[in-house]
């Protein structure tokens, strides 16, 4: 599968994923930040740079892959993307993933 190829329920993702712009969430250091989508591209109110609807469906992919290889998400850095930092808290939200329970 191509990177530009979405399965139904990864389109269902991002549909979910984009309804949850605007609201507020918490990076793993404790900073507040908000999104909004324009197009394909995300927006973080505390980043210059955008990151693409690509990458935040490969981050969705590979949140879905550790999930099922080690229980939970440890951390952004386990996502591997740019921006991870902002996506893994929303991911959190969404029920994507679960962070470790040890570091709760």
């Amino acid at each position: 599968m191509r990177l530009t190829d979405f399965t139904p329920r990864e389109e269902a993702f991002w549909q979910e994923f984009i309804a949850l712009q605007g609201q507020t969430f918490r990076t793993a250091r404790g900073l507040d930040f908000t999104f909004r989508v324009q197009g394909g591209e995300l927006f973080f109110d505390r980043k210059e740079k955008s990151i693409t609807k690509a990458t935040v469906l490969m981050s969705y992919r590979r949140a879905l892959d550790v999930q099922a290889a080690e229980g939970c998400v440890s951390g952004p850095k386990k996502l591997g993307t740019f921006g991870a930092s902002y996506l893994y808290p929303v991911f959190l939200r969404m029920g994507i993933c679960t962070a470790n329970p040890m570091q709760i």
